[in-house]
């Protein structure tokens, strides 16, 4: 995961920013060099880092993980936090994550490697008396996600034993060899770790072999779990996944399985399994789901020995992505509402028995306009063991991240609002432009997205536009601290951009409707739904109509090659990791079973509607210089589609580059890949977007 060294920016890069500007300011920036560049860089991730946060079940302490370091203090006095660490092996950095707290609030559980020479990180527990935290675990493999079972006994977590890589379609593929599909399948399952063992020992794997696990939840006696869960290989099958129940000295039972339900759920996907505290029940969230981890749909409910499930927010305007039960008759939400995140409570309706029930849902116990979450699912948000307070981090593109703590307790009223609990960014400033939440209306539908302003910008100046499409599809941008992405906004609206990041139609964050409605379509209603979008910034902001840049990791990369073919409205584009032939796709990638819910179909069933969508049919039409860029491990969206559109558009004669990545997956790594593919981005939009063209 190296290149050489970083290369030089193309010395016109910073002659966007001084487009407009008068003749002398615009000589004065007329040669740029890479050190400028590297400042700016440097400058997306000032402030420090703040990773998980985790509250303790009686309120009384916070855990958190700042700039890779485990501190814990008191809930009223942030300030005289302790760190809380394994002494390192060779004295070098290491990695320790993923908290969890004991019932009792006592003791605190976290994975670290920094005892083992070889990366290998084994679960530990700290207690009260400051003495070195105690290894529990002998593992060979990825573990995360720890959680305590309600009597506080044992640790339940994913393991895969004996990894070669991180679990899910993220991380680089293994390269292929020997027998596909079968050789060398890694699946993830449940283990247990006893809280009173005399030292470390390896866990009981309690999941079967023959299912890989995503996500789990303890029964409320300790007893049982519920997990979501597919055949192997997991990266694939996660699309097509069933809601399990098993006893720990039993057999897994299916209660619930899209693929075979009728209504409204059939053939959708399922996250957040979350136990009653009855035990009668378990909630989960279910929705058309683009990607793993990537979590939004509707709250549903179904009886915990099986049954028939009930959506209990159906036809509502956003996207709950995590829940919590508060007693047997209500839950906690946390939701998506536009671009903004906030937390809500469900309360149930109907008979004890689960007959003609139904819910209402309060006024938001809060609503931040930007990413709040605890840092262990998406939105998820950390709470203590009454559910009257829950903790979190939260950030924006205008403000760092901090910790913050929100109050739910039974005598509030609608929304009281936060409580911003440390300070440990306090005068970090943005090195980018404000940002502000834009609406706009195109074929019925109410669209949202969040326009970067340039720094330093001028009302009575003009500046160049990039517009960067996010992944998924069923993704949406929320506003968040720092450079994010290989392709940042932040950066780009640091060099003097404006940029426009929609949430078209498939997005996230206005209801399951909204959310499916580019099935079938891909491309064409959300590509309407952008460019309306490019209209409502052009009508209202000084951007030059002739210098609109067009760029997207993922979905957004299969959009990008796709807009290019269809419009020639963008003069420039960058496609990250994208798709340009839906047909050949189908029969490259490691994910092929997301595509039916969006396709309706198999290509070998139905190729028209595929090819209706792929980019190599309609490349005669592409005019727009491209840029593309991939890892060379990537399975979610394969090196050679981003071969296939550089190849055509070569042969068309329209410029274009194709940069390989090596040992990357969907998700670069490396920083030095990531920092060269935004210094060739913006390099390219400086080339194909100069000043006066």
């Amino acid at each position: 995961m190296r290149l050489a060294a970083l290369r030089s920016l193309f010395v016109t890069l910073l002659c966007v920013c001084a487009a407009y500007h008068t003749p002398a300011a615009a000589q004065g920036v007329a040669a740029s060099s890479s050190a400028h560049i590297d400042e700016i860089l440097r400058g997306l991730n000032r402030g420090h880092y703040i990773g998980q946060v985790a509250v303790s079940p009686k309120g009384n302490q916070l855990a958190w993980i700042q700039d890779a370091e485990i501190r814990v203090a008191p809930l009223n006095d942030l300030n005289s936090s302790r760190q809380i660490t394994v002494a390192a092996s060779d004295g070098g950095a290491c990695n320790e994550n993923d908290l969890a707290w004991s019932p009792d609030s006592r003791t605190l559980a976290f994975f670290s490697d920094c005892a083992n020479a070889d990366d290998q990180s084994d679960l530990y527990l700290a207690g009260p008396d400051g003495n070195q935290p105690r290894r529990i675990t002998e593992l060979h493999g990825y573990a995360g996600q720890p959680a305590f079972s309600p009597d506080g006994g044992s640790i339940a977590f994913l393991y895969v034993k004996g990894a070669t890589r991180p679990a899910g379609a993220l991380a680089a593929m293994k390269p292929f060899a020997g027998v596909i599909g079968e050789d060398g399948v890694e699946v993830q399952r449940v283990a247990v770790a006893r809280v009173q063992v005399a030292g470390p020992v390896p866990p009981a794997i309690v999941s079967p072999p023959d299912l890989h696990v995503y996500e789990f939840d303890w029964s409320p006696d300790s007893k049982s779990l519920a997990y979501i869960a597919a055949d192997p290989p997991g990266e694939n099958n996660w699309w097509v996944a069933r809601l399990y129940r098993q006893r720990l000295d039993g057999s897994p039972k299916a209660i619930l399985a899209p693929a075979e339900v009728a209504g409204s759920l059939h053939g959708l996907q399922i996250a957040v399994p979350r136990w009653s505290p009855d035990g009668r029940f378990i909630a989960f969230i279910g929705g058309l789901m683009s990607d793993q981890g990537a979590t939004g749909g509707d709250v549903w409910i179904v009886p915990s020995e099986g049954g028939q499930p009930r959506d209990l927010t159906a036809n509502r305007p956003t996207s709950p992505a995590w829940i919590e039960w508060r007693n047997d008759r209500s839950l906690f939400v946390s939701e998506l509402a536009g671009g903004a995140s906030q937390l809500v409570l469900l309360t149930l309706q109907g008979d004890a028995a689960g007959n003609g029930i139904s819910a209402t849902v309060g006024d938001p116990i809060f609503t931040f306009p930007g990413i709040a979450e605890d840092g262990r699912l998406e939105h998820s948000l950390s709470s203590t063991a009454d559910r009257s307070l829950f903790v979190f981090h939260a950030s924006s593109f205008d403000r760092p991240t901090e910790i913050y703590a929100a109050h739910a307790s039974e005598s509030a009223s609608g929304g009281r609002g936060l409580t911003q609990l440390s300070h440990i960014n306090a005068g970090v400033e943005p090195a980018w432009g404000k940002s502000i939440s834009m609406d706009w209306t195109n074929d019925g539908f109410h669209v949202q997205g969040w326009l970067m302003f340039p720094a330093d910008w001028s009302p009575r100046e003009r500046y160049p536009l990039i517009v960067e499409v996010h992944g998924g599809p069923a993704s949406a941008i929320v506003p968040y601290w720092g450079a994010g992405s290989s392709l940042s906004p932040q950066a780009f609206s640091a060099l003097g951009y404006f940029v426009l990041e929609p949430n078209p139609r498939g997005s996230f964050g206005q209801g399951e409707a909204f959310t499916q409605a580019n099935r079938k379509d891909f491309g064409y209603g959300d590509l309407r739904d952008i460019l309306a979008g490019v209209d409502a910034v052009e009508h209202k902001y000084p951007v030059d109509p002739g210098r609109v840049g067009l760029t997207g990791w993922s979905y957004g990369g299969f959009m990008t090659m796709f807009a290019v073919t269809q419009t020639h409205r963008f003069k420039a584009a960058v496609a990250g990791a994208g798709i340009s032939d839906w047909l050949s796709y189908y029969g490259e990638n490691s994910i092929d079973q997301w595509m039916i819910p969006y396709f309706g179909a198999s290509v070998y069933d139905d190729p028209a509607i595929y090819a209706k969508s792929s980019a190599i049919d309609f490349i005669k039409q592409a005019r727009t210089p491209t840029l593309l860029v991939v890892g060379d491990r990537d399975g979610e969206c394969p090196a050679p589609q981003s071969f296939e559109f550089w190849h055509a558009l070569r042969d068309l004669h329209v410029p274009t580059e194709l940069v390989v990545y090596p040992n990357e997956g969907h998700g670069f790594v490396d920083p030095v890949h990531r920092s060269d593919v935004l210094e060739r981005a913006a390099e390219w939009f400086a080339q194909y977007m100069p000043a006066g063209s």
